[in-house]
């Protein structure tokens, strides 16, 4: 096989491939033992029919898509192999030759790795960690706790709030049609959670026990149902029950019930503790992220679009996943949101572009330093993963490899290697001296406000 290629734009180029006839041959003839088999020749059992009558009676021409099917993936990706090139979608293929006793030859014209030109990525700054807990984020922590741990009760008498988990009937009509998805019964909801269309959660308030109302809502103009998308509508709604959170009081009671601390005093000691320590995390990786978004800020880097479309795939994966772990999926979410899978990629979309943008910049300083992860980098991760999961480093390495995966392991490891050379190359971000206010203008200042009082 014969392979070259050129750049026809920045992120886009053009293979030229010629396969010999000899494989084209071989290719036909697997054609012909796939297509055979389905075929019914009067005279002949099913997958008997010598090839010279199959060629007679429906022609070489028959096997030529089977054949195509066969041999353009092999040859396409021995291309790739051959010339080194980094493809990031899927090739645009023409075929300029086929056929029996011929050689294949056909171009692949497809979007490859974009070129990064880094700019600075040494002697960065970024913020300094700060790990200082104040008591006020001491007492929201203690509000959060308090708010996990209280009791629900019944409301028997007396109209729902905001804060208030009501159990309600409902069901919607535009038209007076009923539409699909807008029916449920003794669904549990929360007043003030904005987890329903807007205006809907708001006419809940006020109502009691077992009333029923007819509720009139608009849905917005991006709801992911082009039949309901601005349309008015009324639900039909029945509350049954109402039940209100009954917060615990914040004393030494309240610290035994919810942790090992016999006084609240050593509870909040202990919350100041794990506050830091999450401070701490944070600020690191607030540090790492600043770091990686300068440097590639700093670079220059043309992204092709099918490279972000690719990334808004995982993170909407990525995203359905984390639904499903809280009980929930992807349409249900866009029917309580009033959103679609479009919408939802607009909104990802400026992430998923610095994802990739950093992950190039990334990659191409890894190159640029020699940074790469070591065979004893990949055991030490192994073994990390092998205590975490309760598996033998055996056992992971063998399904990793299986699975293709040791590489991607190895490739993530050269990424942390890279983020923490970005930070030890890094400095301390000062902070900015507050302006001093030029006297004449001070003067003015202070005079207009005597002349206030008087």
């Amino acid at each position: 096989m014969k392979a070259s290629w050129e750049k026809i734009e920045k992120n886009t180029a053009v293979l030229d491939i010629e396969v010999e006839a000899e494989q084209v041959a071989d290719a036909l003839d697997r054609a012909f033992k796939k297509v055979v088999a389905k075929v019914n020749v009067p005279g002949f059992r099913k997958g008997k029919v010598p090839r010279s009558i199959f060629e007679k009676r429906f022609g070489i021409e028959s096997l030529y898509q089977d054949a195509l099917d066969i041999i353009l993936p092999e040859a396409y990706m021995q291309a790739v192999q051959e010339t080194g090139i980094e493809p990031v979608d899927r090739p645009e293929v023409d075929v300029e030759q086929f056929g029996k006793g011929q050689a294949l030859k056909f171009k692949a014209k497809v979007a490859v790795k974009p070129e990064v030109e880094l700019g600075d990525y040494k002697g960065i700054a970024i913020p300094a960690a700060d790990s200082a807990v104040t008591p006020k984020e001491i007492d929201e922590e203690l509000e959060r706790l308090q708010q996990r741990h209280a009791e629900l009760v019944v409301v028997e008498e007396g109209a729902a709030a905001n804060g208030d988990i009501t159990i309600i009937d409902f069901e919607g009509f535009v038209n007076g049609e009923a539409f699909e998805g807008g029916k449920a019964e003794k669904y549990s909801l929360e007043l003030g959670s904005n987890s329903f269309i807007p205006g809907f959660e708001e006419q809940i308030v006020g109502m009691t026990k077992d009333e029923e109302k007819d509720i009139e809502v608009t849905f917005p103009e991006e709801y992911h149902s082009e039949q309901l998308k601005g349309q008015a509508a009324t639900f039909k709604v029945k509350l049954h029950d109402i039940k209100r959170k009954n917060l615990p009081e914040l004393d030494d009671e309240f610290a035994k019930d919810v942790s090992e601390f016999d006084t609240l005093e050593e509870y909040k000691q202990d919350i100041a503790k794990n506050l830091e320590e999450k401070k701490k995390q944070d600020a690191e990786v607030q540090r790492e992220t600043a770091v990686v978004e300068k440097a590639a800020a700093n670079a220059n880097v043309e992204i092709p679009a099918s490279m972000i479309e690719t990334e808004l795939d995982q993170m909407v994966g990525e995203f359905e996943r984390r639904l499903r772990m809280q009980g929930m999926t992807l349409d249900l979410y866009f029917q309580f949101s009033g959103q679609n899978v479009d919408v939802l990629k607009s909104q990802m979309r400026e992430d998923a572009d610095k994802r990739v943008r950093n992950n190039l910049v990334l990659e191409a300083i890894a190159i640029a330093e020699k940074i790469e992860a070591t065979d004893e980098d990949v055991n030490a991760e192994l073994d990390r993963l092998a205590e975490q999961y309760q598996k033998s480093v055996e056992e992971l390495r063998s399904i990793f490899e299986a699975n293709g995966s040791l590489e991607g392991i190895k490739q993530d490891l050269a990424v942390r290697k890279t983020v923490d050379f970005l930070l030890a190359n890094s400095t301390e971000e000062k902070e900015k001296p507050a302006k001093k206010e030029p006297k004449a203008k001070k003067a003015a200042k202070e005079e207009a406000k005597e002349e206030a009082a008087e």
